[in-house]
């Protein structure tokens, strides 16, 4: 699953959401802060109705403001969400408002309703420079999500104790509705400017997605429109604009907002439709541009970070493996040596069997003897030396393909994958072996395979890491189940559970056919694969999860293209196809 472009929330989508939540939140009682990561704190309230949740985030990629679904409870001990859980404790939220045309929304909290607000929560929704501050009466700043200090920003620099100052004002002008055409036509022709710069320029609130937006809804089109020079515009083209450009002006004024996906860009949260009085949209309590808005958010910064940790964890199993290769060469190396201890056996015998060898001479023999028992005694360590650094390659190279192989159709379950290799891959290759606690965790723990159910109807087990191999092929196999595994490739175990009804050549062939899909061997046309009884196998002592010997077996051919049927038959996104 590939991450997309996130496009920003920007002053548009920021008015949308705010006319969703002002009439359900305010007033309401502030109860919980808590940190969800570094950029984003989760803000709960409670109204006469329900308790609703903010999520306020300040990350450069995806700054937002939203109502979200309650969230699990975590970092509640942050000092930011204490400072937060202090200064707002008994306090309402009684104003929430974003002032002109700026990416910055306050809110105000008063010991109740009509009173003084004694603390202002500023969010600045700025790209990089997005910040959040509490303010105090006097609106200084109490706690900063970031302070900015002189060398960071020599415009603004504020901190803690500093009192609050707005961002620098916006080039251009607030745009108007009032404003007739030739003056809006004459304001945006000034300069010979590309159109998309032209509206950047001129007026306040233009961001990439709307003038993308105001150009027309086909991508293509639009984004050919914004790079045209204002001086090449046709009639037409002017008029179409303008027409867009009003009807987001009256969407604005009027409130008239939908969450709408796809188009010219990822969403738009604003009506371009003439419509008449009285065809405002009414409030819901299901706030669906804050959920659509939410699901967006959560799915792309979803992807994102399945991208990040797999990088990160492909990064250190290929350094792992490399070490370890490196140290399997030196102890072949040293292994190679032995060979030459006849060599230097005979080299002392030939001083000895000289007529009359000297003192040094049968010193010399000596010292070549001892050598020469040194390197054959050296055989008994670094054999087993050598068999661990193969085991561990072996577990690293099939580490990496569960890596590149795992669950694809949604965030959480390839977060879900990420996490258990990476803990396996930790307490597997660490130099002491897990922890009692790991140990402790690792039996309790029920792995969960992908479970398949074959053309004749038994099931099928299909280990997706190294834990769940041992789990399907050791300990939950019965008399009767047969394994399956890619010969001589890393991949996962497939168990056919013949134990729990007769299987047929299309139920072994499938079998076959995964196995060699969730193999290494999976971009081939046709992979040898090997079929064992379970009974037959055997744990290797002193190995890691998941490591089996067997002796025999019978061979099949499979075609890992014919697995994706049987995977697309129970879940489409479990074929390896990328997500729309």
């Amino acid at each position: 699953m590939a991450p997309a472009t996130l496009q920003a929330m920007d002053l548009t989508s920021l008015r949308a959401v705010l006319s969703e939540l002002q009439p359900q939140l305010l007033p309401s009682r502030f109860e919980k802060a808590q940190q969800a990561d570094s950029h984003t704190l989760q803000l709960g309230f409670r109204t006469l109705k329900q308790r609703l949740w903010l999520e306020l985030s300040w990350q450069a990629e995806a700054p937002r403001l939203l109502a979200i679904e309650a969230p699990p409870r975590h970092g509640d001990g942050s000092t930011l969400a204490q400072q937060l859980q202090h200064g707002l404790g008994g306090l309402a939220l009684v104003s929430l408002e974003q002032p002109g045309w700026e990416r910055v929304v306050e809110l105000g909290f008063a010991p109740r309703p009509g009173e003084t607000i004694q603390r202002w929560l500023v969010l600045e929704l700025m790209g990089r420079h997005s910040n959040l501050f509490l303010l105090d009466e006097q609106r200084r700043v109490v706690a900063a999500a970031r302070q900015v200090r002189q060398q960071q920003s020599r415009l603004r620099p504020i901190g803690t104790g500093d009192a609050y100052s707005p961002p620098p004002p916006l080039s251009g002008q607030p745009p108007n509705r009032q404003e007739s055409f030739a003056d809006w036509q004459r304001q945006l022709t000034l300069l010979p400017l590309p159109l998309k710069q032209a509206l950047q320029s001129a007026y306040q609130g233009i961001s990439p997605a709307l003038a993308l937006q105001l150009a027309g809804d086909a991508p293509h089109l639009s984004e050919s429109l914004l790079a045209q020079p204002v001086n090449t515009l046709s009639p037409e083209q002017w008029q179409q604009l303008w027409q867009h450009w009003q009807a987001w002006l009256t969407a604005l004024e009027q409130g008239r907002f939908a969450y709408s996906p796809g188009r010219c860009c990822a969403y738009r949260c604003w009506i371009n439709e003439p419509c008449g009085s009285g065809d405002r949209p009414k409030a819901s309590e299901a706030l669906p541009i804050n959920q659509d808005l939410a699901r967006y958010h959560h799915e792309r910064l979803g992807a994102r970070l399945v991208q990040q940790r797999r990088h990160q964890l492909q990064q250190r199993l290929e350094h792992q493996l490399e070490r370890e290769r490196s140290q399997l060469m030196d102890q072949q190396q040293l292994l190679d040596q032995v060979d030459s201890s006849d060599q230097l056996q005979q080299q002392a015998d030939a001083l000895l069997c000289l007529a009359q060898p000297s003192r040094e001479q049968v010193a010399q023999a000596q010292s070549l003897y001892k050598r020469a028992r040194k390197l054959r005694r050296s055989v008994a360590a670094i054999t087993p030396r050598i068999d661990q650094h193969r085991q561990r390659i072996e577990q690293l190279e099939a580490s990496l393909t569960y890596l590149d192989q795992g669950p694809t159709h949604s965030s959480a379950a390839a977060l879900e994958h990420l996490s258990s290799l990476d803990d396996e891959c930790s307490s597997l290759h660490a130099l002491k072996g897990p922890s009692r606690a790991q140990r402790r965790q690792q039996a309790t723990a029920t792995p969960s395979p992908l479970e398949l159910t074959s053309p004749g109807g038994l099931r099928l087990q299909v280990g997706r890491n190294h834990r769940q191999n041992e789990w399907i092929s050791l300990r939950q196999a019965r008399r009767g189940d047969l394994w399956f595994h890619a010969q001589e490739c890393p991949g996962s175990h497939v168990v056919l559970k013949g134990s729990e009804g007769l299987g047929s050549d299309s139920d072994l062939q499938a079998a076959a056919d995964l196995a060699a899909h969730f193999s290494r061997a999976r971009g081939n046309q046709r992979v040898a694969v090997v079929m064992v009884p379970c009974d037959e196998l055997q744990r290797i002592a002193g190995a890691g999860p998941g490591t089996v010997r067997h002796r025999g077996g019978e061979v099949l051919w499979a075609e890992p293209g014919r697995a994706l049927a049987l995977l697309k038959a129970v879940a489409p996104s479990l074929s390896g196809e990328q997500e729309p």
